[in-house]
């Protein structure tokens, strides 16, 4: 071909070029604003709410950055130093085996509960199901702080639940001061629990019923047609509800902050209650924006594992 490689036959025998076939260098900028101007809104907004926070994050978290005295009137550049000093502080350490615990403590407890919820109001009457669901809901759609305050009047200790321990001739105690943690994770898994339960009652209307009813004429028990045919139809369903209860169960603060406040001491201090305290409370935003990089990391692990996850369903 040649020199003649770039060059097309056209009618009457006439050459004309390939780029003004297909409309030179005008037409392809044309494509490009046509794509470009209706995205261009919502790469901005993405850019400006969301990579930009996590860009002025990452920027503080290596400098000495401070809310108040002589240090926020001039930020020096520090480095990796308050990535060091997360490495020897103590606190960062036992809020990290805290997080772990509630967030373990969470996740079982909303994936268990919203699931048995599911399965006992599946073949009920449709007003059972509506009631239940209204129960639960409700908890769901109360505000944080709401339900951080019920729950402190219900475990305090001239509290409900003491009150009827005392009633029942059961002794009393201070349940937020002797079992922080258990009553956090209490208080997260009975607001949380409505949207593991409404995600598996979806995932459930799925599964077919002739599938479990060969399962029963074949001698299954219950518990085998749930493990056997039911929960492996499932899998996508919980994998998605675990990454989502995950990640809404890392950054939980309103509720912990309302009951304990992280206490008593640091019993209850997770670490987006050491981030708060530390950027806040003493005013180190260097320091604090490096515990949240660091919580930032811990959601994405797991993001990570449930993504890996979700891949291989989909292979299959």
């Amino acid at each position: 071909m040649g020199a003649s490689g770039d060059l097309e036959r056209g009618g009457g025998g006439l050459s004309r070029p390939r780029a003004e076939r297909s409309g030179g260098p005008g037409r392809t900028w044309s494509r490009a604003a046509r794509w470009a101007v209706p995205m261009g809104p919502a790469l901005f907004l993405l850019l400006a709410f969301f990579a930009g926070p996590i860009l002025w994050t990452v920027w503080a978290s290596l400098t000495d950055a401070a809310l108040t005295g002589a240090r926020a009137a001039r930020t020096d550049f520090v480095g990796v130093a308050n990535f060091e000093r997360l490495l020897t502080d103590v606190r960062f350490r036992d809020a990290t085996i805290l997080t772990a615990l509630f967030l373990i403590g969470s996740v079982f407890g909303q994936t268990v509960l919203g699931l048995v919820l599911a399965l006992l109001t599946r073949a009920r009457h449709g007003a059972v199901r509506a009631a239940v669901g209204a129960i639960v809901v409700g908890a769901w759609v109360v505000p944080e702080v709401v339900a951080g305050f019920v729950w402190y009047a219900f475990l305090e200790r001239e509290g409900t639940l003491n009150a009827i321990l005392g009633f029942l001739g059961a002794g009393e105690q201070n349940w937020l001061f002797t079992a922080p943690l258990l009553a956090v994770i209490l208080a997260n898994v009975w607001k949380g629990t409505a949207f593991s339960m409404m995600t598996y009652s979806a995932g459930l209307s799925e599964v077919p019923d002739d599938l479990e009813e060969a399962a029963r004429v074949d001698g299954a028990s219950p518990f085998q047609v749930l493990w056997h045919v039911v929960l492996p139809l499932l899998r996508r369903t919980l994998a998605t509800t675990l990454l989502l209860i995950t990640l809404q169960t890392v950054q939980v603060f309103t509720l912990i902050f309302v009951m304990t406040s992280g206490g008593p001491g640091a019993r209850s201090t997770t670490l987006p209650l050491l981030m708060y305290q530390e950027a806040l409370r003493m005013g180190d935003l260097g320091y604090g924006t490096a515990i949240a990089l660091a919580l930032l990391v811990v959601a994405g692990l797991f993001s990570i594992v449930y993504v890996r996850m979700l891949g291989k369903e989909e292979r299959r």
